[in-house]
């Protein structure tokens, strides 16, 4: 047994952080792991040796998109963006975020890193951190304005999800081919999306104890028999993952700017 993974969290806990508020109440920061290479985004065109979040959308890199809505939110004391090491992307770029060279080896190791490098800046263990994908670029303030409402005052946190609307199968592979083994029901079903939001410190233990893992914040908080509230995101709020992704984000972007000006 590895003596350094952290005990899991008790519910009473979370309990504990709200009481133990620092009377000016707790912060709210959003951070942006930016540090995958995102190999299956690439589409003809676009530059190959580009991570898929600094490629161009809408005549400007997808990341830039994602900021800018993280900027329109208020509440947000700040937000970090979490880079690999030797990233330059953000070095010349002036705008409303700071940058911390806290990339891992997994998206659990570059959150934590981003929640130390949180902690560095002042925030404390009670206060809130928003984790969103950098290729999350369709986000909108409302919607992040949506899960802080919901969430500022629950036990848990939880995240941005959206209902799943088509019908769901798992599938068997059958002399090679996929087929269909069963359709499963899809009433309880939920796409989860980003932000997340959860609290500092029981993030990080969360994250420690389930290691690479975690697929996302909330499946570590899941793991330490916490239940993380849904709130209703978007079928806007997707993350650009496949080549034919680029084309339909920059059509949305290009539509709410078409909207805007009138």
């Amino acid at each position: 047994m590895n003596d350094s993974i952290a005990p899991p969290i008790a519910p009473s806990a979370v309990s504990a952080c709200l009481a133990s508020e620092l009377a000016a109440g707790p912060r709210l920061w959003a951070f942006v792991p930016c540090a995958g290479v995102g190999a299956r985004a690439i589409a003809a065109g676009q530059q190959p040796d580009l991570p898929k979040q600094y490629q161009s959308v809408a005549g400007r890199p997808l990341v830039l998109h994602t900021l800018a809505a993280l900027a329109g939110v208020a509440r947000l004391s700040g937000t970090l963006v979490g880079v690999s090491a030797g990233d330059r992307f953000f070095q010349t770029l002036p705008g409303a975020w700071q940058v911390a060279a806290c990339g891992g080896a997994t998206r659990a190791d570059t959150v934590l890193g981003g929640l130390d490098a949180l902690t560095a800046q002042g925030a404390q263990e009670f206060d809130w951190v928003l984790v969103h994908d950098a290729a999350r670029c369709l986000l909108t303030p409302a919607m992040v304005d949506r899960l802080i409402d919901a969430c500022l005052d629950d036990p848990v946190g939880g995240l941005l999800a959206q209902p799943l609307a088509d019908t769901l199968k798992s599938a068997a592979v059958v002399e090679g081919v996929a087929r269909v083994a069963a359709t499963l029901p899809r009433s309880d079903k939920w796409l989860a999306q980003t932000p997340q939001m959860f609290r500092l410190g029981p993030l990080r233990l969360a994250l420690q104890a389930m290691g690479a893992a975690a697929t996302d914040e909330a499946s570590a908080i899941e793991a330490q028999g916490l239940q993380p509230r849904l709130v209703v995101g978007g079928a806007q709020n997707f993350k650009v993952t496949y080549p034919e992704d680029f084309a339909l984000a920059a059509a949305v972007i290009e539509s709410r700017e078409r909207e805007r000006i009138g």
